[in-house]
């Protein structure tokens, strides 16, 4: 029964941990990187020095929680996009010029893509852009299951 137990955690999907098996240079092991903040911080656990195949995943396991906890990042298996190519610096929130208003975007819980859009017009492009983050805040929090606020939680309104 424990063998069992082994075997499925070698076998499962880790998050940022990925196998090495280089049979000419004889280097076995797990490779871990976690990236927060648009820094790279890796780790290689051989086997040989950890005591098995076994023993050098629960220590790269370990590792990366306790890095991930050091440095201040969700520790989750979902995946988290941390760097934003929409000119405004908030992942998930663009401005769409040409309508005049802020486009957000997220994943809900059920892995689909969620939607909505601030208006500048209505809100002024301070008020509407500060808007826009709040929902993004918001609804990354529901999906990665953090406490979010009772206070700043959003009414449902299309017209948030």
């Amino acid at each position: 029964m424990e063998d069992e137990g082994k075997q499925k955690i070698l076998f499962e999907k880790h998050k940022d941990i990925a196998r090495i098996d280089q049979e000419t240079k004889h280097n076995h092991g797990w490779y871990v990187r976690v990236r927060f903040l648009g820094k790279t911080h890796p780790k290689f656990f051989s086997d040989k020095k950890c005591g098995g195949k076994y023993s050098s995943l629960l220590q790269a396991i370990s590792w990366r929680n306790k890095t991930e906890k050091k440095l201040g990042k969700v520790r989750t298996d979902k995946h988290m996009v941390t760097v934003s190519n929409s000119g405004t610096g908030v992942v998930g929130v663009r401005l769409n010029t040409r309508l005049n208003r802020y486009e957000v975007s997220w994943v809900t819980e059920e892995g689909k893509q969620g939607k909505t859009t601030v208006s500048i017009n209505k809100h002024g492009k301070k008020k509407a852009f500060s808007r826009a983050c709040a929902i993004r805040k918001e609804k990354e929090n529901a999906r990665l299951g953090a406490f979010v606020e009772p206070a700043r939680r959003r009414r449902k309104n299309k017209d948030l």
